[in-house]
């Protein structure tokens, strides 16, 4: 798994006619399965009236199948909420929930049609989505002499590293935030710089 990946970053929302049938799709961050859920009963509410309320999510890095859901939600099953899933899982998107609300407008679509339907209104939500990079990160407890402060904090911006508390007494004490990926090479880089005499653990 990668420690990176595009995440939604914001609440997101397209619209589209398909024969006199309103489609709406809703597009959110779903870190976890909770939240989605609490995503799509928030979409519901919206639209109460509404024929389908059809959703599916990836609580988890994209393409990872381990917490997802679906709901064709009245709809011939697998028509919606699959379709919608193969979507988001394909999309190289992670912690995403869609709802694509109906509003039936008196045509039906038959089930190939339902399915390119709900597949092309997760495409289109897709298309326009803003997106923020999702960084898994650790925190690591420093303490280094004195002397070495000034070249300490002069290697941060090269890590991504964020200082979260300054301790000063018979030594510096930092709590920093930083990228997994870079905690190695940082504990490296500042295990040379202090000539072995830095005390670095995770928090």
């Amino acid at each position: 798994m990668s420690d990176r990946y595009p995440i939604p970053a914001a609440f997101h929302r397209v619209e589209e006619i398909i024969k006199r049938s309103r489609f709406i799709t809703s597009m959110g961050h779903a870190p976890d399965a909770e939240s989605a859920r609490a995503f799509v009963a928030a979409v519901k509410e919206e639209f109460p009236d509404a024929t389908h309320n059809c959703w599916a999510f990836n609580a988890g890095p994209p393409g990872d199948t381990a917490s997802v859901g679906l709901s064709d939600d009245g709809e011939p099953s697998g028509t919606a909420g699959k379709p919608m899933l193969n979507g988001l899982l394909h999309s190289g998107v992670g912690e995403i929930v869609a709802v694509v609300t109906r509003y039936f407008g008196g045509t039906k679509l038959g089930t190939g049609g339902l399915v390119r339907a709900y597949a092309g209104l997760v495409k289109l939500g897709l298309e326009t989505l803003p997106l923020r990079e999702m960084v898994v990160t650790t925190q690591l407890a420093v303490t280094i002499p004195y002397p070495s402060v000034t070249l300490f904090k002069r290697l941060l911006p090269d890590f991504e590293a964020e200082v979260l508390e300054e301790a000063f007494s018979e030594e510096a004490g930092f709590t920093l935030e930083l990228p997994e990926e870079r905690a190695e090479d940082f504990v490296a880089a500042v295990t040379e710089l202090t000539t072995g005499r830095a005390k670095i653990h995770e928090k």
